[in-house]
């Protein structure tokens, strides 16, 4: 996922809690959307920017019956440090956003225009010139300070949850028990639940089906079918796929499979 976008328009839509890979950045165009993310309720009115920092779990709603309707960019963490070191001709740090909705008119003229370009014909000269500009605007009005945002588990229980993470990471189609994952990490399963979620929260559960949804939109788009897809991720079926892949990404397997094959 080094760079996606996607206009949308929700009445009754709600986003189950997840995170992104990368950033993710949404210009709010009408209406209002709320969300809970680190541990408070926010809502994005018109004019606003959702900037959410890569594994910043997050869920999404209309504040209310109208609706909203909004641009999200996705982008992905190394093409940023790719772009910063291309803008400072330095190693640069990923910049971190200490609040997850801002009002902030530059950074959302500068995340449109770039998200139109992507959605658009724009030659690829302009893209990577609204590419820069935007993740210019994000450094510049970032916090740079790596870490101190999420929640911190105690260090043992950081050690646990990670390596939790990789044997998720390593084999997401696994049908791994909890008592299987607590012995990987070493610890007990109610140990491993409290500080995986601190670490990065959400379920280790949750965190599974997470990944095994990027698997499977990865699939997707270098052209496996839907079903396979379903199948190579680890869910049970392709309607499980379907319905899990609408709650996150707020499009179908096919819809996605659509716009990718628009884009290609």
């Amino acid at each position: 996922m080094p760079l996606e976008a996607m206009y949308a328009h929700f009445e009754r839509h709600v986003y189950h809690r997840h995170s992104h890979e990368g950033y993710s950045f949404g210009v709010t165009e009408d209406g209002a959307q709320s969300f809970r993310c680190r541990g408070a309720g926010h809502t994005s009115v018109t004019g606003m920017v959702m900037a959410f920092n890569p594994d910043d779990p997050h869920d999404g709603h209309p504040a209310d019956e109208l609706g909203f309707t909004y641009r999200i960019i996705h982008i992905g963490t190394g093409l940023v440090t790719a772009v910063l070191a291309d803008i400072t001709g330095r190693p640069a740090r990923l910049p971190l956003f200490t609040e997850p909705v801002r009002t902030d008119p530059v950074l959302a003229r500068d995340l449109s225009a770039l998200h139109r370009a992507l959605l658009g014909e724009a030659p690829a000269l302009r893209r990577d010139e609204l590419l820069a500009a935007a993740v210019g605007s994000m450094a510049r009005r970032a916090a740079a300070r790596p870490g101190g945002i999420a929640v911190q588990a105690p260090s043992a229980g950081r050690a646990a949850a990670r390596r939790a993470r990789e044997v998720i990471e390593a084999s997401p189609e696994a049908d791994i028990t909890a008592a299987q994952l607590a012995e990987a990490a070493g610890c007990s399963r109610f140990a491993l639940h409290r500080a995986f979620t601190a670490a990065y929260g959400m379920t280790p559960g949750d965190y599974q089906r997470q990944v095994r949804l990027r698997v499977a939109r990865q699939l997707i788009a270098q052209g496996w079918s839907i079903s396979e897809a379903a199948a190579h991720a680890g869910f049970a079926d392709q309607s499980h796929l379907t319905r899990w892949f609408g709650r996150y990404y707020g499009v179908t397997p096919g819809g996605y499979q659509h716009a990718v094959a628009a884009v290609g």
